[in-house]
This record gives structure tokens, C-alpha cells and sequence, in this order.
């Protein structure tokens, strides 16, 4: 029998364990679209379900790449540069020349220097130790900056396979239905989702009579947040629209909670503003560092929320970072979260993000 893949996520089609990934009816297995009974699921009641696929298999999948002669289209979450970069691309990838795509631009504050940006970044994947050709700023949902970037596609590939990369979450699918779509005008050609790992295997689209586009598995970076939380809560801290930036003027001794996610303490140094970008719906509540303890206890699940009572069962307890801040400006990264603003500097703050998170610094990214 020919082996058959769903259209959905890529997964090979079978009809005799529905434990396991491309499970399809055999009743379903003759229609004309087909997909697995997961992406149906997905797809009509945005239902995700778990599969027997670890970390290191998707990592398996990735690294085919580096066997073949082909262009990488490297996608990163902007809103999460530090938590969605893969830092060991070039080693899963090989020699493929790497497009550097930033997604999500809409949720950008619309005062962001676009050139400054996409400059940022390319230093910032070349601080990484990861060489790209070019790099882009799109809205996938939004099919903002796309005729830049297919022409910077078709340009680079120079009659070439294309793989599409990156970590779980960060619209990988999104930016290959709105390629789709703009070429042909078909509507949500893979399945897409808020929830990390939905597509299972490389989905191949083809470019003309000898060519293909992939959507690949995306990779799992267990430092972002986003693997510790319910899906309600998930789409709670994920951003849907531009995000307003929160200004709070902080003496030292004062204490800023993120939901219950996350702390931002400020030990020592001259008052100041600090800028925070988070997702709209996230509450940010402050008080005082010596009731910050008592605050959390009495407070998480309830007035700091999310996380709800449901992601308070799996989520790690929190732990904290103290470090000292130079006088440039700086973002202190929270991955899958956002970020706070740091203008001036010359200060110490202690930060507390759940165990397994892993919270960075950067220069300022606006």
C-alpha cells in the first residue's frame, strides 16, 4: 500500500492503533483531504492530543536537513527572540544558507524601528554563532512584510528545496498557510494552533514540478514557559494584538509580580521607570519586598493570576536570579513571558522565574 501522510501535520497515515500519531478512520481514509483523527480534532475543536513523539525525535527529523542541498527559512517568535532562537541550527542544518525570519511583528509597540530591529537580530543570531543571510521582520496572521520575504525566497533558493525551522509556538505553519495563500488563495492549507508540537513529520508543498516547500516538527526549548502552563493559560500570556507597554516607577525595596508566573525584585539602586512587555491580559500587581513572600503565598492562583489552579499543579516552583545591572539599557527576559526594561541601569534587581526557565539579559531590544 502507498505510504499516505495527513495534510495536517505530516504524520504517516495509519488505521490500527489510534494511540498512536496519523491515526485516521478507515471510513475516513478514502476522502479526498485527509487528515488524522488529531488534526480533525485540532482543527474543529482546537483539541490537542498527546502523542508517543519525545524531544529528541523532532531533533532526528531536523537534522535529515544537513543531508540535503537546500535553503533553511529559520523562523523566531520576535516577542520571544532569546526563548524561540535554536541555537544549534547550523549544527542540525549544515552547510544550507539560513533565512532569518522575526514573526509576530504586530505585537510590536508601533513606535519600533524596524531597521533597528532586523539589525539587532542579525547580530544578535551571530552572537549565537549562527551565520544568516538575511533576515526579515513578518506578521504571518497579519501577512505583513510577505512580498519582501517570498521575493528574498525565491532569490536565495536558486531552484532549491526550502525547510522551514524552528521552535514549537513560534508560527512556523501560519507563515507557510499565508505563502499558501497568497499563491494560490487557499485558506489554512496545515493545521495551526496556540498549543507547541502540533506538527508531527515534514509536510511537503510543492514549489513548481521539482521542488518543495517543508514544514517541519517544531523543536522543543524546554526553557520557554510555555511548556509549563494549561492550555487555557497559554493563551492567556500569549499576545494576540500590539502590545501596550506598562510603565511603573520603582524605589529599591519594591516588588513587581507577573501573574504568578513570575518576580521582578528591585534590591538597590536610585528610583527609576521600568517598562514592562507583556502580554495585554497578564496582570502586574506591586507591593513592598518584604511582603513579597506573604504577597505570593496568600495571593498565587487567585489575584495573581494565571496561572490557574490547574497550571499550579504542574508548574515548577519559582527560583531566583540576582544580578547586578550595568548603566546601558537592558531587557531581563523572561522566555515565553516578555520582558522588563531597564533604561538607566546601575542597579541590582532579583529576578524569580519558575525552575527550568531560564531568565537572560540582552541590550535593550526597543
Amino acid at each position: 500500500m502507498e505510504a499516505v501522510y495527513c495534510e495536517g501535520c505530516g504524520a504517516l497515515l495509519q488505521s490500527t492503533d489510534e494511540s498512536k500519531a496519523g491515526f485516521i478512520p478507515k471510513s475516513a481514509i478514502e476522502n479526498e483531504n485527509r487528515i488524522c483523527k488529531r488534526c480533525f480534532r485540532l482543527k474543529h475543536y482546537n483539541e490537542v492530543q498527546d502523542v508517543e513523539y519525545t524531544d529528541d525525535d523532532y531533533l532526528r527529523m531536523i537534522q535529515t536537513i544537513s543531508e540535503t542541498d537546500s535553503l533553511v527559512v529559520k523562523i523566531v517568535d520576535i516577542f520571544d527572540f532569546d526563548g524561540s532562537f535554536l541555537s544549534s541550527l547550523q549544527r542540525l542544518t549544515g552547510n544550507n544558507p539560513i533565512l532569518l525570519i522575526g514573526n509576530k511583528a504586530d505585537l510590536l509597540p508601533n513606535s519600533t524601528k524596524k531597521n533597528k530591529l532586523i539589525h539587532w537580530m542579525k547580530k544578535t543570531a551571530s552572537d549565537y554563532g549562527l551565520k544568516v543571510q538575511d533576515a526579515f521582520l513578518v506578521s504571518a496572521s497579519k501577512g505583513y512584510g510577505f512580498k519582501e520575504v517570498e521575493r528574498a525566497i525565491n532569490d536565495m533558493r536558486e531552484g532549491k528545496d526550502v525547510y522551514v525551522v524552528g521552535c514549537t509556538n513560534v508560527g512556523k505553519s501560519t507563515f507557510i498557510n499565508q505563502l499558501i495563500h497568497r499563491t494560490s488563495g487557499v485558506n489554512d492549507a496545515i493545521t495551526t494552533s496556540y498549543f507547541p508540537g502540533t506538527t508531527l513529520g515534514f509536510i511537503q508543498i510543492p514549489l513548481d514540478e521539482k521542488t518543495y516547500l517543508y514544514d517541519t516538527p517544531g523543536v522543543v526549548n524546554r526553557t520557554q514557559l510555555v511548556h509549563y502552563v494549561t492550555d487555557k493559560d497559554l493563551k492567556m500570556i500569549t499576545p494576540k494584538k500590539e502590545i501596550k507597554p506598562k510603565i511603573f516607577q520603582l524605589e529599591d525595596g519594591q516588588t513587581l509580580f507577573f501573574g504568578g508566573f513570575a518576580r521582578f525584585d528591585f534590591e538597590k539602586g536610585m528610583k527609576q521607570s521600568f517598562v514592562c512587555y507583556f502580554s495585554n491580559q497578564l496582570m502586574i500587581h506591586r507591593t513592598k519586598l518584604e511582603q513579597a513572600d506573604q504577597f505570593y503565598e496568600k495571593h498565587v492562583g487567585e489575584l495573581l493570576q494565571p496561572p490557574s489552579k490547574k497550571t499550579l499543579d504542574i508548574l515548577p516552583s519559582l527560583e531566583q536570579q540576582t544580578v547586578k545591572i550595568g548603566h546601558e539599557k537592558t531587557d531581563v527576559v523572561i522566555p515565553g513571558l516578555g520582558w522588563i526594561t531597564i533604561p538607566d541601569g546601575g542597579i541590582t534587581i532579583t529576578v524569580h522565574v519558575p525552575k527550568g526557565v531560564r531568565m537572560t539579559l540582552r541590550n535593550a531590544l526597543i
